[in-house]
């Protein structure tokens, strides 16, 4: 049964880039990484006060973002109890890597008595990369889901700077990437609304068939069902595309990237539409100030009926 105790709720997803500033700086101390990432969560915090923060492309104790727990920074700076964070890959995109063999025992939260993530079957203290969530609502449960990848890379377009320039992106070049692992993370919070993050793949078809890989998944969840986070899926297509376990509709029509001139929308807040007559959505501001991530955060505010 949805119990529903808060009139209103602010809910927001953003790609964080593993804090990479705009331009990007290789330069950069662990402490300078770490009081960015604060910094633009203080903006999101003064902009857009959210309840729940959906995040992508998160770092954990990764050596080329201040060996930071990033999850957890942004929640101690937003003052937030709650937070997990699901790693996709045990290891660095773009370098080596491993998959997550089993989510759960790979979760990492406010509640684990460990920094380390385990791997088929090893408990390795090992920088890794993923999706996560921060939140002040009580969580009742979690739960993950692999999406699968693409086996084939795709050329990807990549912001163009000049070294050493203080100017933003002057256009982008195309860099071959390799596809990572693709996951999921539910929170179903006790007030009855279970909220869905992720960050699906970003070859074309593939993105496609892991959004209603994870709608068909989602049926068998309990709650009010909200679906966040980075699809890359532009022109509202993830609302035309989820065809699986009934019709999902877009909350939010704002475009998010790139961030120094946003013209593209790929992140995304998707409600099933027979839950529309249960509350109202009204976008949250955009944010154009962040100067972290080529994303902008996304965000509505949901007020029950």
């Amino acid at each position: 049964m949805v119990v529903l105790s808060a009139q209103k709720l602010r809910i927001a997803s953003w790609n964080l880039l593993h804090g990479e500033q705009i331009p990007p700086d290789a330069n950069l101390s662990a402490q300078q990484w770490e009081e960015n990432l604060i910094t633009a969560t203080q903006v999101i915090n003064e902009k857009l006060k959210p309840d729940f923060l959906g995040l992508q492309e998160v770092d954990y104790m990764q050596p080329r973002s201040g060996n930071l727990n990033q999850t957890k920074v942004i929640a101690d700076t937003l003052g937030f109890k709650y937070w997990s964070f699901l790693p996709a890959i045990i290891g660095t995109p773009g370098e080596s890597w491993q998959k997550v063999v089993d989510l759960d025992q790979a979760l990492i939260n406010q509640s684990s008595d460990s920094t380390s993530v385990r791997v088929n079957n090893s408990t390795l203290g090992a920088p890794s990369y993923g999706i996560g969530f921060v939140t002040n609502q009580p969580v009742k449960k979690i739960y993950v889901k692999q999406l699968g990848r693409s086996l084939i890379g795709m050329p990807l377009a990549i912001p163009k700077v000049q070294p050493g320039s203080a100017e933003k992106p002057n256009g982008f070049k195309l860099i071959y990437i390799k596809d990572e692992p693709r996951v999921a993370i539910t929170a179903e919070l006790e007030s009855g609304l279970t909220i869905t993050n992720t960050h699906l793949s970003f070859a074309p078809g593939v993105n496609i068939f892991q959004l209603n890989k994870l709608a068909k998944h989602l049926q068998n969840l309990p709650g009010l069902q909200l679906l966040i986070g980075d699809m890359n899926l532009p022109g509202n297509l993830p609302q035309k595309l989820a065809t699986v376990g009934g019709n999902w509709r877009s909350l939010v029509k704002q475009n998010t990237y790139p961030s120094w001139k946003p013209g593209i929308q790929f992140d995304y807040l998707l409600s099933k539409k027979e839950d529309l007559a249960k509350f109202e959505a009204v976008a949250l501001p955009s944010i154009s100030n962040l100067q972290l991530s080529d994303h902008i955060p996304i965000g509505a505010e949901i007020s029950f009926k």
